[in-house]
């Protein structure tokens, strides 16, 4: 099992087939008292070891079969220092997942229902191996980034000596520009009666990105966002998601966009512009193309300006993409 490392080295993903059965989750408040105990323990004491970068601590609880992923799981937890710096950590939620009846590693899935059956949290999880495991979702409360922990523990051991192993882990921003998700989403709602449907579309992007810290979880807040972005349209009744490729005008010629997509790698709300190269290579010709492309989208879509902080320029040149630079959005012209 590789689940390890910010990008789930190839073992959790959101919508996948589902082929393992018979598997069971439990929800926070419905736990036994020893295993919630025992997940409130692993899970605050690997959620502090993130937040004070304490290597020892991670390194001591990896699952075993995870060894040979430590620096990947190292790399994240650097990487996570700005977004939880200043915060505490705080538990969010824990599932408890049963995967016990697995006879070999499948795609699985989980509903985790509340006591009274009126709402469900799905888990997917990717060739998951049988055993018992555990998710454990975190918030750095009082970090001005919002950071939030997402982490993922496997039963292991027999007696005395078995015990809840990191074998997971990401962490994800969870402010933007000083808004959380909700605020987005609440945005994206009003951009959406505003008739402004690109900013209204990528808002709905932000405030599903800062909402939860993983992406294999799926809610009916999720759902609901997911629908109310479905339904946003132009005025000719087209959706940002189906304009692609979208093609802007800039004098005499025009420019090709493959797609763009919400950019939150600067710790802020950009976007990333993904366009066809004529192929320069000069540097400051490249630079040039770049601004001429964001320059002509954004006055294709000038509303974007006023909602997001900046754009990024990615080239496509025979297939392969190339991040050229960001720009925040007063320095477009």
């Amino acid at each position: 099992m590789r689940l390890c490392s910010r990008v789930w080295l190839a073992a959790v993903l959101l919508a996948l087939p589902i082929a393992g059965y018979g598997a069971s989750c439990t929800t926070q408040a419905a736990l036994l008292s020893q295993d919630r105990d025992a997940l409130v323990a692993a899970g605050g004491r690997l959620s502090v070891a993130i937040l004070q970068q304490d290597d020892a601590t991670l390194k001591a609880a990896l699952l075993p079969a995870e060894a040979g992923e430590w620096d990947g799981i190292h790399d994240a937890v650097e990487q996570a220092a700005p977004l939880v710096k200043g915060g505490r950590a705080e538990l969010r939620n824990i599932y408890l997942l049963d995967a016990t009846t697995l006879t070999a590693p499948a795609d699985t899935q989980f509903f985790c229902s509340n006591a009274t059956g009126s709402m469900t949290v799905t888990i997917n999880m990717r060739a998951l191996p049988p055993g018992r495991y555990a998710v454990v979702l975190a918030d750095a409360a009082g970090a001005p980034l919002g950071g939030s922990l997402g982490l993922v523990l496997a039963w292991y051991g027999i007696g005395a000596d078995a015990g809840w192993k990191l074998a997971g882990l990401n962490v994800r921003q969870g402010v933007l520009d000083g808004h959380d998700g909700v605020w987005y989403w609440t945005r994206a709602r009003e951009l959406a009666r505003d008739d402004q449907p690109w900013s209204a579309f990528y808002s709905y992007e932000a405030a599903r990105y800062l909402l939860l810290p993983v992406d294999f979880i799926s809610s009916p807040n999720l759902e609901k966002l997911s629908q109310e972005q479905s339904q946003v349209k132009s005025a000719t009744g087209n959706s940002p998601q189906d304009a692609f490729p979208y093609t802007v005008p800039a004098g005499d010629r025009s420019w090709k966009i493959d797609a763009v997509r919400l950019d939150p790698s600067l710790h802020q709300a950009d976007l990333a512009v993904i366009y066809e190269s004529t192929g320069v290579t000069d540097p400051a010709a490249v630079r040039t193309e770049a601004t001429a492309v964001l320059s002509a989208f954004l006055k294709a879509q000038p509303a974007l300006r006023e909602n997001f902080h900046g754009l990024w320029a990615i080239s496509v040149t025979n297939g392969k993409r190339t991040p050229v630079m960001e720009l925040p959005m007063a320095q477009i012209p």
